[in-house]
């Protein structure tokens, strides 16, 4: 029931739209984390660039010019770090003998050079103050999904599951567009969030924020604590390669820290479990794991050390699958899914729009009865079904034929006819010989 075209950006509202944001600690004790890894930073810079200034390390570390001087003035007096001349108000400075063997021997336990983390306390904190509140009604949901053809009474399923902001699951034939909607609830959020570069754990460094999966969104609050990042919310898609290991911290064994896992990362947001079903990860292993997350919003991971620690569980997770849930997952794991949407294969009506919608947006002319006529192509060639992606997925085809014919791309009977026989299987069973005749009486 859907059409696959480009997908918007999230609009994203003013940053005093958004819940109190954390402003720059002035003091180490004020950080919330171990006072040794804060120094270690420093001497990892050092030791890494050569030299220094409170400018460069501000960049980097995103501590104040505040606490950096603190932080100065005691490391020059424990000799670690001495000054070699003044840039301007700034001090250059390098580290000592005594100091480039301390961080040497700090570097080969850690060799993280970056933001400064957070408290595992203080991104709680956050997380949960950042808990999506969503107000919906068919309109503003069927804005969210402008670009799709969804009929109102699927729209009317997905409303009250995405009002709650809990576990939802998509399943139905395969080709109806389920992904594409999982993907598209992010633009029922219109608002932003903050993501820590990392987070100190025991000493250890997570590392959360990911520019592959965080989109930034620029701004001008001078007064934010910059180790936190604006973004929209996230979502994150898994699919077949999903594994039990993805689902565990993972420990990158270069720098020493750790990398936080999926539903970590999509902590405020979405996480698209696709295909679910067809992971390396069995749906039982996967309700193992999650039980106590989808229950209680919370999530348990675990150091190197042995050492288990809580962080939030404060996203949706969306299930897509194209086989029958009760073949995939017992009741008790069913239940925790709170909202189950049955994505069924498109009507008659619902895929003419389609094709209209396809060669209006590729600008493709159709002759009269194109939409019709690849309609009953599909029917007669494909499994008695007609599914959302036939539209899309037939012009990709008649495009190319197109263009290796190097002639304008139409939506013509005679493309769709040749496109359509491409795009279906045909089956290559040996057909049945016809019985022999009965011998005749002579």
């Amino acid at each position: 029931m859907t059409q696959t075209l480009p997908t918007p950006r999230t609009v994203a509202v003013p940053l005093q739209d958004a819940p109190p944001r954390p402003t720059p600690p002035e003091r180490i004790e004020d950080l919330g984390i171990q006072h040794s890894l804060v120094s270690d930073l420093v001497l990892r810079y050092l030791w890494l660039h050569g030299s220094g200034t409170l400018a460069s390390l501000h960049a980097t570390l995103k501590l104040s010019f505040q606490l950096l001087e603190t932080l100065f003035h005691q490391l020059r007096t424990q000799q670690v770090l001495e000054v070699k001349g003044m840039l301007g108000n700034d001090y250059s400075f390098t580290l000592t003998a005594g100091g480039r063997a301390l961080a040497t021997s700090r570097n080969e336990v850690c060799g993280y050079v970056g933001p400064a983390p957070v408290s595992l306390r203080q991104y709680h904190e956050i997380v949960k103050a950042q808990t999506a509140k969503i107000y919906l009604r068919r309109e503003t949901l069927r804005k969210a999904f402008d670009d799709l053809v969804l009929p109102d009474g699927l729209l009317d399923q997905l409303g009250p599951s995405l009002v709650g902001h809990q576990s939802l699951f998509l399943y139905g034939g395969t080709g109806n567009g389920k992904t594409s909607i999982a993907e598209r609830i992010l633009h029922i959020y219109k608002d932003t969030v903050l993501v820590p570069y990392a987070v100190e754990v025991d000493g250890h460094i997570v590392t959360i924020y990911d520019p592959v999966v965080h989109r930034a969104v620029p701004h001008d609050d001078d007064m934010l604590d910059p180790r936190w990042v604006v973004c929209e919310r996230p979502c994150i898609t898994v699919g077949g390669e999903l594994s039990a290991a993805m689902l565990e911290l993972r420990l990158d064994e270069s720098p020493h820290v750790f990398i936080a896992p999926c539903q970590l990362k999509a902590n405020n947001g979405i996480l698209i479990i696709d295909d679910f079903g067809r992971q390396m990860l069995s749906p039982r292993e996967l309700l193992n794991r999650w039980i106590v997350p989808l229950d209680r919003r919370v999530d348990y991971l675990t150091l190197a050390s042995g050492m288990k620690f809580q962080v939030p569980f404060e996203l949706m997770v969306v299930f897509s699958t194209n086989l029958d849930p009760h073949d995939l997952a017992d009741e008790a794991f069913l239940r925790r899914i709170r909202t189950k949407v049955l994505v069924d294969d498109v009507t008659p009506e619902v895929f003419d729009r389609i094709f209209q919608r396809v060669a209006q947006a590729q600008n493709a002319p159709a002759e009269p009865g194109a939409a019709q006529h690849l309609r009953e192509r599909c029917l007669e060639l494909g499994v008695n079904h007609l599914r959302a992606c036939y539209p899309t997925d037939i012009f990709q085809l008649v495009k190319a034929i197109g263009e290796y014919e190097g002639r304008p791309v139409r939506f013509t009977k005679s493309n769709i006819d040749r496109a359509v026989a491409l795009y279906f299987a045909k089956s290559t069973a040996p057909a049945a010989s016809a019985p022999s005749a009965p011998p005749v009486a002579g």
